[in-house]
């Protein structure tokens, strides 16, 4: 009796000495990644005041909280950590950034802003007196993503005090983050009311990811969204809303590409080219936010995928 349980301790210790090695590795592999940090659109998830069956789902206990669209970018080799847009959300971002990714002594190395929506840079606000007062943190900007922050209270006052440090980007010039992490803004047609609106890519080591949280539609787009999505390893795409209809208003004044626009765009390429495509920035409306629903599965089945809060995508 006593030999087959000494076997036994042997067998579990092997196996998890097996699954600790494998962690390990998976690990070192990934020490450039990006990290899918909200997936909601600007409004979160419940929206405020809305009786429809989608935010009872959540409230009715059916649903999880949705975190605002945001991706972090992670370098374990440099020891920085970067957000995609500063959401209604970033204290909750940041910590997850700092509980589950990296926490050193820099709350953030710098946050790229896509434009002026609300889900988009009010978050800002998180940097200045009243929270955190920060210390010259990097903020990327397009023009007049820029000049709208220097003139217009309270994000001056982040300007000002030196909670924010801007950092002017340029249509299609690339930044160098360290020797081996390149950003790039794109332009990308948009409702401008204050400022321009860009997508990035996102370069590492090996890999290549796209991220286009909102755009109009692709046809308005002087590039092919299909010729971009083969360019890349990762497309995180705009899908807002999945088909017209979808809020009892007229949906032209707030275009964005519908998923099954999307969708039968790509119908025709292949499914390698289907796997590249993630889904992100969710309408609370877009049954495809829930965890589960038979709408997402049925794109799921054709090679798409939607982004989840937590998954990583090496670089």
């Amino acid at each position: 009796m006593k030999s087959i349980q000494i076997l036994y301790l042997i067998l579990i210790f092997s196996a998890y000495s097996c699954n600790s090695a494998k962690k390990e590795k998976d690990q070192k592999i990934q020490n450039q990644y990006i990290t899918i940090l909200g997936i909601a659109q600007d409004a979160g998830y419940p929206q405020i005041d809305c009786e429809k069956d989608c935010c009872r789902d959540y409230y009715s206990g059916n649903e999880k909280k949705k975190l605002i669209s945001c991706l972090g970018l992670v370098d374990l080799d440099t020891q920085q950590k970067w957000l995609f847009d500063a959401t209604p959300d970033i204290n909750s971002q940041i910590q997850i950034l700092k509980d589950h990714h990296l926490d050193t002594d820099q709350v953030i190395d710098g946050v790229f802003l896509t434009h002026a929506h609300i889900g988009h840079y009010t978050g800002l606000m998180n940097f200045g007196r009243e929270a955190l007062g920060a210390n010259n943190i990097p903020v990327y900007a397009m023009p007049k993503m820029k000049q709208f922050l220097e003139r217009n209270g309270p994000w001056s006052q982040l300007v000002d005090l030196n909670n924010i440090e801007l950092k002017p980007l340029a249509h299609d010039s690339t930044i160098m983050l360290n020797t081996s992490l390149k950003v790039t803004p794109v332009l990308v047609p948009h409702r401008d009311e204050f400022s321009e609106t860009v997508g990035y890519t996102i370069k590492g080591n090996s890999k290549k990811a796209l991220f286009i949280p909102d755009i109009d539609k692709w046809n308005k787009w002087e590039r092919n969204i299909i010729e971009e999505v083969k360019k890349v390893d990762y497309a995180f795409l705009d899908a807002s809303f999945f088909r017209d209809g979808e809020l009892n208003r007229d949906m032209s004044k707030i275009p964005h590409p519908f998923t099954t626009e999307t969708t039968t765009l790509f119908e025709n390429e292949t499914k390698e080219i289907k796997n590249k495509i993630y889904f992100i920035h969710f309408n609370h409306t877009n049954p495809t936010l829930k965890a589960n629903h038979h709408l997402k599965d049925s794109i799921q089945k054709l090679g798409f995928h939607f982004a989840k809060e937590g998954d990583n995508f090496e670089l």
